[in-house]
């Protein structure tokens, strides 16, 4: 068609007021430099072949296959987007590498989850033959595998570096057991080089005296100790130890004994063995407590009172709590550790009681905590409680008082109690029978003896 033609269709158009726009018709424009109207649709004719909203659908069945909870995956891809950009077929070489490390759904879903970036093959794929080499003669768990490649990918690690450190200690005669949990809670030691795991090693062994098999307890109780730099403090502790008088014989048996001794920090035992020689209770107390040795009770003390520190109790108020109420060292640390927990979720007391309250911790929990605790909180239900019983009217008082308070006025107590009620059958002091053993001998009495029994009696007449 002409333009000559297309100037005369048009031609009974060209008045601008005979011209009704139809919203029906779309509007096409050869210029593309136009703009364009809001009403018009446009529909991509394709997609791009790397795009984002391509590959979602590839990788959301790729994970699904690989046994991803369907779930979770939503969450995790949209808190992960970038791995959209990457090549599905790439992904699913990494996933490969994944099992091959540990043959376990389980492994493999948390290993993605705490750490996405192992789904990037460049960056997994340098482990895929060493690792199963270094598996041959170790069992390394499915958590110690994580840590290792959370590490690695995180900081970067040299693939030979790491595996070099996990290969000295090997050699350095550390069992399956140790390595697995020195990975598992202390997997920054594989940022150390070889060197400066041998010459931690080396230390520890020189400084204590101790052989291989020693050193593998140690490490296993302790994992701390291969930490680089550490040589440092162990001086400074055995200058210490020196300084109070213990010679090397008692801290190598306390060391075998319980290898986290090595966690004391710089004069702390000083201040738990000044603590203990202030205190003002009964010998009896003293005496237990210091019956396995001066070092063994200061490091009994320090427990204590990381175990009151680890609740929310100042370092200060730790110290007066054991200072005021010694028996605390006589429970076990899993006793104190049950009072405290009672305490606080189901006495639903503050954990500053302890502080003004010490003798809590010091009393026995089954005899008398949780009887006291079961009649107060009876005589509460039923409204028998004229004022709140705190925790000093809980324990203060003696067993006969708290009787005569709470329990002797309500019958129903008596079984709750447990202590002077009816029921109850009294033990006997002694075996039955014994008392016939006390009855003063019965001599004979002679003429004589008679006569001035007579004679004295005469007299007082």
């Amino acid at each position: 068609m002409t333009s000559r033609s297309i100037r005369i269709f048009f031609m009974p158009f060209s008045n601008a007021s005979t011209l009704v726009p139809n919203p029906s018709l779309r509007c096409f424009c050869t210029n593309t430099t136009t703009v364009k109207r809001k009403s018009q649709v446009q529909y991509p004719l394709q997609l791009q072949e790397k795009s984002p909203q391509r590959n979602l659908i590839a990788v959301s069945c790729l994970l699904k296959k690989y046994g991803f909870p369907a779930r979770e995956l939503t969450n995790f891809l949209e808190k992960n987007r970038r791995l959209l950009n990457l090549d599905p077929a790439k992904i699913e070489n990494s996933l490969k590498i994944l099992l091959s490390l540990k043959p376990s759904q389980e492994f493999l879903v948390s290993m993605i989850s705490s750490c996405p970036r192992v789904l990037e093959y460049d960056a997994i794929k340098k482990w895929e033959g060493g690792m199963r080499g270094f598996e041959e003669g170790s069992n390394l768990s499915s958590l110690a595998i994580r840590n290792i490649l959370e590490v690695s990918m995180k900081f970067e690690l040299d693939y030979d570096c790491v595996l070099g450190s996990l290969k000295c200690l090997k050699d350095l005669g550390v069992s399956d057991i140790t390595l697995n949990k020195v990975l598992e809670t202390h997997p920054m030691v594989i940022t150390m080089s070889a060197d400066k795991v041998r010459d931690s090693f080396e230390f520890v062994v020189d400084a204590f005296g101790i052989g291989n098999v020693e050193f593998d307890r140690i490490l296993r109780v302790y994992p701390a100790v291969l930490v680089y730099g550490f040589q440092n403090k162990f001086k400074r502790l055995l200058d210490e130890f020196r300084a109070l008088g213990f010679n090397m014989e008692v801290v190598k048996k306390q060391l075998l004994g319980d290898p986290r001794i090595l966690a004391f920090e710089f004069g702390e035992l000083s201040r738990c063995l000044e603590l203990l020689r202030s205190l003002k209770c009964r010998e009896a107390i003293k005496k237990d407590i210091f019956h396995d040795g001066a070092f063994k009770a200061g490091y009994e003390v320090k427990l204590r009172v990381d175990c009151l520190r680890n609740h929310g109790i100042t370092l200060r108020d730790a110290y007066s709590v054991l200072w005021k109420e010694p028996r605390v060292i006589l429970y076990s640390l899993d006793d104190v550790e049950r009072k405290i927990e009672f305490l606080l979720h189901v006495m639903k007391f503050d954990i500053q009681c302890l502080v003004e309250v010490p003798e809590y911790l010091g009393v026995n929990f089954d005899k008398h905590i949780l009887p006291r605790f079961k009649v107060i909180d009876h005589l509460r239900s039923i409204g028998g409680l004229g004022d709140e019983v705190g925790l000093r009217e809980l324990i203060k008082p003696s067993r006969m008082k708290f009787y005569n308070l709470y329990v002797k006025p309500y019958p129903e107590c008596e079984s709750m109690y447990g202590r002077f009620s009816t029921d109850t059958e009294a033990r006997s002091q002694h075996p039955v029978g014994m008392w016939k053993l006390f009855i003063p001998q019965n001599n004979p009495k002679s003429r004589v003896d008679i006569m001035n029994i007579k004679s004295y009696m005469d007299s007082l007449a």
